[in-house]
This record gives C-alpha cells, sequence and structure tokens, in this order.
C-alpha cells in the first residue's frame, strides 16, 4: 500500500471519527432538550390537574375536573387511588384500564419513565398524591413518544449519510491533495532511477514550489547530495587514473631493469639505483593512502597529550634543512614557546608534509620562512614560501582529497598524491584547529595552522 493511499485512508478515518464523536454529541444533545421539553409539558399538565382536585377529610379524592388545555389532547391522564383503583382517565385512554406504568404506581415522588402500552411508546410522569403525611392517590400523565423516536431515526439517518459523504469528501480531496504533494517525491524516484540506470550524476532534481516547506528542504538536500557525490566520484575517478599511471611507471621502469639485468646477465649500479628509487615511491602511494584510508574510517587513533610546539617546530626546522641541502634557505622568523593538547607526531606528520611541499616546489635559490607565535588565545604556526605560487581556481580545492593543482607544481619522481594536504587538515580538524592557506601566483604560498592553546593546568584556552 503506498503512502499516498495510506494517509488519504488515515485521513478519511479522522474525519469520519469526527464527525462521529460530533454527531453523537449533537444526538445526545438534541435527545436531551427534546426530553426536557416533553418533561416540562407532562409536569405542566400534572399542575394544573392538581390545582382542581379536592380531597375530602379522610383523605379520599372527590372530585376531579380535567383542564381544558390544548396539549391535554396529546396527553394521557389516570388517576389511581389508594387503593390501586383507577378513579378517573381522560377520554383518550377510557377504556384502557391497566396502569400506563406498573412500576410508577410504587412511586413516593414523581418519577419519569418509558413505557410501551399495546405497542405505544410512552413517556409516564408518575406523581404521588400526598395528603398530611400519607400518599392517597398516583397520578399518572404521559405522551406518545413517537415524534421523539421519529425525530431520532431521522437524526441518525442524516448523520450517517453527512459522516459517509464527508469522508468521501475527505478522502477524494485529500488524495488530490497529497497528489500534488507528493509529485515533487516522485520526481525524486524519477531522477534516482535515471541516474541509477545512466550512472549520470550530473541529473539534478527539478522544483518549481518553495525551497522553504520540507519538501522544498528535501529536494534541495537531495541536490546537494548529488552535487558532493558528483564532486566526490569525479575526484576518485581522477584518483584513479592518477593512481594507475603513478603505479604503472615505477612498475615499468622497475620490470624494465629487470630485464636489463637479466639480459646483461650481471647487477647494474644504475639499474639497481632506478628500481630502489621507483620501490620507494611505490612504497609512499601505499603508504599515503593506507593512512587516508585510517583517518576516514576513525582508525587513525590520536595519543593527545601536551606538546612542546617551539621544541617540536625546532626539531622539524633541523631535519629540513638537511633535506633542503643547498636548493632552498630554511629560516626561522618567530618562535615562541607555546604548549598544545595533541599529537605529537600527527603533528610533525602536518609540518613535515607543509614544509617539504615548501621545499618541492620552491626554484632554486628561493626561501621558506617558518614562525610560531600566540595570536590572542591560539597558536598560530606559519609555513611561507617564495615558490610559483597557486592558481586562484586550484585554492578552494587543494585540501579536497586527491586533487592536485597541477598547473603550477609539474609532477616529477618526488610529486605527492594528492593526500598529503587532506591528511594534514584532517589531523588540524581532530586537534581542534583549523588550516588555512593564501597564494598569489608568482608571489609564493603561505599555510597558517591554528591550534587552541594549553594553559598550564592542562586546559584549553
Amino acid at each position: 500500500m503506498s503512502l499516498r493511499l495510506r494517509l488519504t485512508l488515515l485521513y478519511s478515518m479522522l474525519m469520519g471519527g469526527i464527525l462521529l464523536v460530533s454527531g453523537v454529541a449533537v444526538f445526545f444533545i438534541i435527545n436531551y432538550i427534546m426530553l426536557n421539553q416533553m418533561d416540562n409539558m407532562l409536569a405542566g399538565v400534572v399542575r394544573d390537574i392538581v390545582k382542581v382536585t379536592q380531597v375530602d377529610s379522610v383523605g379520599n379524592i372527590n372530585v376531579m375536573s380535567l383542564p381544558r388545555l390544548d396539549m391535554n389532547s396529546n396527553a394521557y391522564i389516570q388517576l389511581w387511588g389508594r387503593d390501586g383503583q383507577l378513579k378517573t382517565t381522560s377520554p383518550t385512554v377510557s377504556l384502557l384500564t391497566k396502569s400506563l406504568d406498573a412500576a410508577g404506581l410504587q412511586a413516593v415522588q414523581p418519577i419519569y419513565r418509558d413505557s410501551t402500552i399495546q405497542g405505544v411508546h410512552l413517556r409516564v410522569l408518575s406523581v404521588p398524591l400526598i395528603f398530611g403525611n400519607r400518599i392517597i392517590g398516583i397520578l399518572q400523565v404521559a405522551t406518545g413518544m413517537a415524534v421523539i423516536d421519529n425525530t431520532r431515526r431521522d437524526l441518525l439517518s442524516i448523520m450517517m449519510a453527512v459522516a459517509a459523504i464527508s469522508a468521501l469528501l475527505a478522502g477524494i480531496g485529500s488524495w488530490l491533495v497529497l497528489g500534488q504533494a507528493f509529485s515533487p517525491l516522485e520526481a525524486i524516484t524519477d531522477t534516482v532511477e535515471q541516474i541509477n540506470r545512466a550512472d549520470d550524476l550530473s541529473r539534478r532534481i527539478p522544483y518549481r514550489g518553495t525551497v522553504n516547506d520540507e519538501v522544498g528542504s528535501l529536494i534541495e538536500t537531495f541536490n546537494q547530495t548529488l552535487e558532493r557525490l558528483e564532486s566526490l566520484f569525479t575526484s576518485q575517478q581522477r584518483f584513479i587514473a592518477d593512481v594507475s599511471h603513478e603505479l604503472r611507471t615505477p612498475l615499468t621502469v622497475i620490470k624494465g631493469n629487470v630485464d636489463l639485468m637479466r639480459r646483461m646477465k650481471q647487477l647494474d649500479a644504475e639499474s639497481l639505483t632506478s628500481i630502489d628509487q621507483e620501490a620507494g615511491r611505490l612504497t609512499r602511494l601505499v603508504g599515503g593512502l593506507l593512512l587516508f584510508a585510517q583517518a576516514e574510517s576513525g582508525k587513525l587513533a590520536l595519543s593527545m597529550k601536551p606538546v612542546e610546539l617551539d621544541n617540536l617546530l625546532t626539531e622539524v626546522f633541523q631535519e629540513m634543512r638537511v633535506l633542503a641541502g643547498g636548493k632552498v634557505q630554511i629560516k626561522m622568523t618567530e618562535i615562541d614557546q607555546i604548549l598544545v593538547n595533541g599529537d605529537r607526531d600527527r603533528l610533525k606528520q602536518v609540518l613535515l608534509n607543509l614544509i617539504a611541499n615548501a621545499i618541492q616546489y620552491t626554484p632554486q635559490g628561493g626561501e621558506v620562512f617558518l614562525s610560531l607565535a600566540k595570536v590572542g588565545e591560539q597558536t598560530r604556526i606559519i609555513v611561507r614560501d617564495t615558490g610559483p605560487g597557486i592558481p586562484s581556481e586550484d585554492l578552494p580545492h587543494i585540501f579536497d582529497r586527491f586533487y592536485r593543482a597541477e598547473k603550477s607544481r609539474t609532477r616529477g619522481k618526488a610529486t605527492g598524491f594528492g593526500l598529503g594536504l587532506s591528511i594534514a587538515h584532517w589531523i588540524v580538524e581532530h586537534h581542534g584547529g583549523q588550516i588555512t592557506v593564501e597564494s598569489k601566483e608568482g608571489k609564493g604560498t603561505t599555510f597558517a595552522i591554528w591550534l587552541p592553546l594549553l594553559t598550564e593546568d592542562g586546559k584549553r584556552v
């Protein structure tokens, strides 16, 4: 059963339930009003009869003169003596010898009861007539309930018909309204099916309604998800192509050198060096992929402890000076004594990655500047180079997984695989910080790492 049909049935049942409750309330109210009017009429007749009733000194009812009232034509009257004998009746029941309400003859106070005499439904008021402290007779006044019974039946029929018609109209209206409301969901289903059939993530769900309602928000979110999936899929396709190329090149070199040494039947130092370089390149690629997979799956655990950033940066500075050799100069422009809470090895990995990139992409004779300072309640680490810079169209994507800005950074044997900055970004974010970049083509690139300070009592600022 479809959601549209279930909601239609639910709305129809809800409407029917509301009408049922309302109808029952209306039925009882109208029934109460009609019975109350009839009881008041019977009580009025009793008062009129009591006014013209005479009782002798010993309590016998001697004379009763029925009043001339219009309502008497619809009223049946019996007066029973204390001996249980019928004293007088109205002309309409002169031939009736049994009581209008047998149980009412035992009443000690006025009582209203329904009774059926010869198939006629009556409303009977039995009133004991008291003289002194004793009952000297019972006056019973009744009227037919045919009008009320007919009104009840007609009212029930009308309410059932109204409830049925209203539920039907509610069902039809709900079906039409829900059909219009669910049409965007059908568009979602159709679009997803087309995407699945054609593997085309570039498709988007059309929607002409307002984006402020639930369906509009759903479609907007779904389109954003499709856009994100398309971007990830495109990046992964590019990554697979890059990795395939990266794997093919060193494997081809290794296989070629092995074949060469097999033909020469001797070891060649140059071939062995080339094999070692390409094996190292494969190792770096596999290591980067494993590290990134651990970070994405949440299995890359961080051992958080107080870290002296000044000592860590000095250590990295010494190591990278050796790596730079005579190609570029690495300078420390500023350094403060700063304590942060973090994983020392992972923070060192971030610094090594950023500085290695700066050295790699800075031309011969260039400079790389490092600094560590407190800025407000945060730590700021700067890695700035004088390289060719990064094009503005690449800047928003350099932290994306599998992305490489190849336009400004020529690939070589030491070129990375588009994972280093993404991993660095993940590490910094999971330390409660952020990493930013500024770059202009021809004027170099500046990376800034921001981390929360750690106070002497071991708490973050």
